[in-house]
């Protein structure tokens, strides 16, 4: 027998759409009669279970890689109940190229474009791990590098043993994605056949520069594919499972409180000290970032309220608001060259200005010119004669170096001629006193 859906999509181009849950009062999962009927939720948009993954690539990931591209950081995080798709959004299925997920996409995006370096780091049980160590496949979790989180005097987090792979192609970066979804923690639970047990963040870094700048453009792309939220007591688990579940919706109640306390006007304290995950996320919420945040939801009628708690929650996240700043700075070596190089534009210009031409020497017959030259100016006693040099600043020297022996001589001469009248005038004046 067909179900009635608990749910109906209102679309409305310039207001988003409009999710709205039916829970009818007869229901016998537990509701009781005085219950609301009907939740309603506005979003940006809602994508229903025909969507393609090229078109929630299209209308979520793409403008945010976009605005990586330009110089900004961005963030895409996907938050709902275990087994409701999040994985399956994010990274993708195996069987059909067709079914390729955001992280996938983004990454054969960037790679035809840019040479990229990435990061994946998987937080299991508050216990953060890079998932691409250089000795790939590890037989058992433990076996990979544990990162830490390290705090600097600017309240900037930095991760500690997480290692960043370089990527010079999109075939390389495939291969990077591979090995981390590898080492991922996967198992079995009640609620899902291949449950994700841990937190991932897979990082793609970037680095632009425009042709001829000295400015350089550092973004990050977060992609976050947050384990499961779950009811203990719904799933039945027990054991490992049962732990593991506790640690995932411990830190999925400090993100929500991080949210909330974001959400609130005058909040001076964000507690994201309170897990790693909203540690290392604390960029992405409130900071210096573009962030998309996909509420994935199962659409059966016993998970009701867990959809529309994941709803409620998208709400909250989208009362944040950040300040997403261009990540620019100055190349130092580049700097450098680049000023260099307008020095010498400089020396060059003033060089064509002054008419010095530092390549060319005077030869024997420049300076034999310049002699007859300044001879024929100095003999001609017309004063409206001038020196016709053009710009050239050496033989303007040498002209004036000819012009000052020239001046030398004359007064030398000139005082020999005066001590010669002086000594004749003497020598008469002495035969006369005779």
């Amino acid at each position: 027998q067909q179900q009635h859906p608990v749910y109906s999509v209102d679309e409305d181009e310039r207001a988003g759409s409009s999710l709205e849950f039916l829970v009818p009062r007869d229901l016998a999962d537990g509701f009781v009669n005085n219950k609301k009927e009907n939740y309603r939720f506005r979003f940006q948009k809602v994508f229903d279970q025909t969507a393609k993954q090229e078109e929630i690539f299209e209308h979520i990931a793409k403008p945010v890689a976009d605005s990586v591209l330009a110089g900004y950081n961005g963030t895409i995080f996907a938050y709902g109940q275990t087994g409701s798709g999040k994985t399956f959004t994010i990274t993708g299925g195996a069987e059909r190229y067709s079914d390729r997920g955001i992280i996938p996409r983004t990454l054969s995006y960037l790679g035809k474009i840019y040479t990229t370096q990435i990061s994946y780091l998987e937080i299991y049980n508050e216990v953060g791990y890079d998932l691409l160590d250089p000795r790939h496949e590890a037989p058992r979790l433990e076996d990979l590098p544990k990162v830490s989180i390290m705090e600097d005097n600017d309240q900037n987090i930095h991760l500690r043993n997480l290692s960043l792979q370089q990527s010079a192609s999109e075939e390389e970066a495939l291969n990077l994605l591979f090995l981390g979804d590898t080492n991922r923690i996967i198992a079995e639970t009640p609620m899902n056949q291949a449950s994700t047990r841990s937190h991932c963040i897979f990082t793609i870094h970037v680095c632009s520069r425009e042709p001829g700048s000295a400015t350089l453009r550092r973004s990050k792309l977060h992609l976050v594919d947050l384990a499961g939220s779950e009811r203990v007591a719904k799933s039945g688990m027990e054991g490992q499972l049962l732990t593991e579940a506790k640690y995932i919706n411990l830190s999925l109640h400090y993100l929500e409180q991080v949210i909330i306390a974001l959400s609130e006007k005058n909040r001076s304290h964000i507690p994201y000290r309170n897990s790693m995950m909203t540690s290392v996320l604390r960029d992405s919420l409130g900071g210096n970032c573009m962030t998309t945040m996909i509420a994935t939801l199962s659409v059966e009628k016993r998970n009701v309220d867990e959809s529309i708690a994941t709803c409620r929650f998208a709400q909250r996240v989208a009362l944040i608001k950040n300040e997403a700043q261009l990540n620019e700075e100055l190349d130092p070596a580049l700097m450098i060259n680049r000023l260099k190089k307008e020095v010498q534009s400089l020396r060059d210009e003033l060089a064509i200005l002054i008419g010095e031409q530092r390549e060319d020497q005077l030869t024997e017959d420049d300076i034999h010119k310049l002699e007859e030259q300044v001879k024929a100016f100095l003999d001609d006693p017309d004063p409206e004669v001038t020196l016709q040099l053009g710009p050239n600043m050496r033989k303007i020297h040498h002209c004036f170096s000819l012009l000052k022996v020239s001046l030398l001589q004359e007064h030398i001469h000139g005082r020999q001629a005066n001590i010669t009248t002086l000594t004749v005038a003497f020598l008469q004046g002495n035969q006369h006193f005779r």
